[in-house]
């Protein structure tokens, strides 16, 4: 009788040894979820996005920070692979602190629904991040001021499709020598810093605005987007 309580209390010990009693027994909180997977890389790319915010708002001696409300940095999501430049902030952006606000990034919202994306799905900056007086077109001057800080924001988002909006986009990522009507439309792949990625440019809504009957020179821009996104399987 002896052996077998003894032998029924040695399998019950190898029972709880089994079904690891000690998390059953413990007051501690069973993790059931993995660590550092997405939202750890999520803090990551944040991080290093708030140091170049930082970075940025500790320029010294500008006259577009001096002269402005906000800084404008950026919109949508970190982890797109489709980023979009525009030319600089204005009064509404420079009044809220985002991109692409007024009445611009209205249409620019309508031409993203129109490719089924939102500013969910994509990522949105300037080339300066401060609003140039009166709305004016940035100086030569200013946007190499901010051009290595545009570089950075690029690297760290790191998408795969950059979309430059403009020519003052345009110039300053390809360069002078080419005019916005003759390069949109066409893809290019270069390399920024670490960051390999195909580029097109597109005309600014702003200038869709005043001139309506290129919008169907955008569409086409456009639909390109769209097709590249399904290659890349973005």
């Amino acid at each position: 009788m002896k052996k077998n309580l003894n032998q029924n209390l040695i399998n019950l010990i190898e029972y709880y040894n089994l079904i690891n009693a000690n998390f059953l027994l413990s007051n501690n909180p069973i993790k059931r979820t993995i660590e550092n997977t997405t939202v750890a890389f999520a803090g990551n790319k944040s991080e290093k996005l708030d140091k170049l915010k930082r970075k940025i708002q500790s320029i010294k001696n500008c006259d577009l920070k001096k002269n402005a409300t906000n800084l404008v940095f950026g919109d949508g999501n970190i982890n797109s692979k489709i980023m979009l430049i525009g030319e600089g902030p204005g009064a509404n952006e420079d009044k809220e602190g985002k991109p692409f606000v007024g009445r611009a990034g209205k249409l620019l919202d309508k031409m993203l629904e129109a490719i089924k994306l939102d500013r969910t799905k994509v990522y949105i900056s300037n080339v300066v991040n401060y609003r140039p007086p009166s709305n004016r077109k940035p100086s030569d001057e200013e946007i190499e001021r901010y051009l290595p800080h545009l570089k950075d924001h690029i690297q760290i988002i790191n998408p795969k499709i950059l979309v430059l909006l403009g020519s003052t986009a345009l110039n300053a990522l390809i360069g002078n020598e080419v005019v916005i009507s003759k390069a949109r439309g066409k893809w290019i792949q270069k390399e920024i810093g670490d960051t390999k990625l195909w580029i097109i440019a597109s005309f600014h809504p702003a200038f869709l605005m005043r001139q309506p009957e290129q919008k169907k020179l955008a569409w086409l821009d456009l639909k390109m987007i769209r097709e590249k996104s399904k290659i890349l399987k973005i």
